[in-house]
């Protein structure tokens, strides 16, 4: 079970790390704009919102990538920490930004966190 947590908590932290370049570096390129359906005036008016976002995903890639890295009990703990984080920023921007992230960011969290769980 501890390797299919590892995995699944390696899983999220990419998905961040993606979201990252996503919205620090390609905003204003076709991906990001796809992403919300902004045209290019909306993406450039958004942009310094998505970085500031994006950075805010690099950190939860890197807690994660810590929770990885670290012995237990202190990598396990982190990655709980994490997890919970993901969760709550995937919650919190379905109910204000778009549903979708409550299956993209929510779940994919909510799935690796009871993994890690259940391997402790």
């Amino acid at each position: 079970m501890g390797t299919v947590a590892n995995v699944l908590v390696a899983l999220v932290a990419a998905e961040h790390v993606y979201i990252l370049v996503l919205e620090m570096f390609l905003w204003q390129r076709r991906p990001g704009r796809s992403l919300h359906g902004f045209d290019r005036k909306t993406a450039r008016t958004t942009a310094p919102l998505a970085a500031n976002q994006g950075l805010y995903n690099g950190f939860l890639a890197a807690g994660l990538v810590w929770g990885l890295l670290a012995a237990d009990p202190t990598g396990s703990d982190a990655q709980v920490f994490f997890l919970c984080c993901v969760v709550v920023a995937g919650v919190y921007g379905a109910a204000t930004a778009n549903r979708r992230i409550l299956v993209a960011q929510a779940l994919p969290g909510a799935l690796a966190l009871a993994t890690v769980l259940l391997a402790r």
